[in-house]
């Protein structure tokens, strides 16, 4: 899969150390992945959450932080909309 949003995660784990490595593990598996239905992260990520309009939230670092994804699956790309900590999660609309 071809991850967009980078470059927020990376802000992200600067400004959190303890994800870095969970997250640079969480990057490369994503990158490596051809994810083809949400089937396919369930058996891999069973936490991942699945909303509406192919959104994925998934657990990192246990479910002390969350990624807020888009995925589309034609066109093999998982694009990053946000990233927080659970507490910051509970509040996203």
């Amino acid at each position: 899969m071809r991850l967009v949003g980078k470059e927020l995660l990376a802000q992200f784990a600067e400004q959190h150390a303890d994800i870095r490595g969970p997250l640079t593990a969480w990057i490369f598996e994503v990158e490596e992945a051809n994810w083809t239905s949400p089937a396919d992260i369930k058996a891999r990520y069973p936490s991942a959450s699945f909303l509406a309009d192919n959104t994925v939230i998934f657990n990192i670092k246990g479910s002390t932080y969350r990624i807020e994804t888009k995925v589309s699956y034609e066109i093999t790309v998982v694009l990053v909309k946000r990233i927080g900590t659970h507490a910051e999660y509970s509040k996203w609309s």
